[in-house]
């Protein structure tokens, strides 16, 4: 773990997420590394993703970074990267959701649905039918982070839910250490989507959890993704770049 680049490391959070949730993935096993994160709240509605890669071109004025984040916040974290690699001291992702374009990826059409049933309902009443079998810690995240994120909840899941992540080609430049996190049980983020990120890039490996551990301990997601950056992880020849396209 010690040749991880010390660098602060700004982690994004996913969609309707915030960064209450993202600081209890990752700040303990990054300061158990001796590394800051820096976990900055969502910018409002429409405003998520330019607002996310806005402050990250604020914040490498100072020095090179580590970046990354949860689902939406991860392909944001590597959509930067592909921009600025001079800047980017390495990769912390964890629940990419797709490829390229969204079509049809579970986590699309969640958030999709979700900004819908936001619009028609409102807060209260779409977070009651949205957490109805849901476990209580999902629950529990979901309530907290959109309410927080009020009257600009909507228009931030559509945002997410419409923006494209790297492509495989681009994802084949990508030239940075990478660990990538993915939860084997999460339909909404299909590990075989982090295992071809992880396959196409050059200098990237994935580490595998579960989301029943998740709900017991935050922290295991983002000790997956600071595993998979270990230089140990990282796979020494070019990987097959046979992957699927969706």
């Amino acid at each position: 773990m010690s040749a991880i680049p010390a660098a602060p490391a700004v982690l994004l959070p996913g969609t309707g997420s915030d960064e209450i949730f993202v600081r209890a993935v990752f700040a303990g096993p990054l300061a158990e590394i001796g590394l800051e994160a820096i976990t900055p709240r969502p910018p409002a509605g429409d405003r998520l993703a330019v607002g996310f890669l806005t402050l990250l071109d604020e914040l490498a004025a100072q020095g090179p970074l580590i970046v990354g984040g949860i689902s939406f916040g991860a392909h944001l974290a590597a959509e930067w990267a592909l921009r600025n690699p001079d800047r980017c001291a390495g990769l912390l992702l964890a629940l990419p959701a797709w490829y390229g374009a969204p079509g049809d990826a579970p986590a699309s059409r969640a958030a999709k649905a979700s900004a819908d049933l936001v619009d028609a309902e409102g807060i209260e009443r779409a977070l009651a039918l949205s957490v109805e079998g849901v476990a209580p810690w999902l629950a529990d995240e979901l309530a907290r982070s959109w309410r927080r994120h009020g009257d600009g909840l909507a228009a931030s899941l559509r945002v997410a839910a419409d923006h494209p992540a790297p492509t495989l080609d681009e994802l084949r430049e990508l030239d940075i250490p990478a660990g990538i996190a993915a939860c084997t049980d999460d339909p909404v983020h299909p590990a075989e989507v982090a295992r071809t990120w992880a396959a196409t890039m050059p200098r990237a490996a994935v580490v595998e959890t579960t989301l029943t551990a998740l709900g017991t301990d935050r922290a295991s997601l983002g000790r997956a993704a600071i595993e998979a950056l270990s230089p140990t992880r990282r796979p020494t020849t070019t990987p097959d770049r046979g992957a699927p396209r969706r």
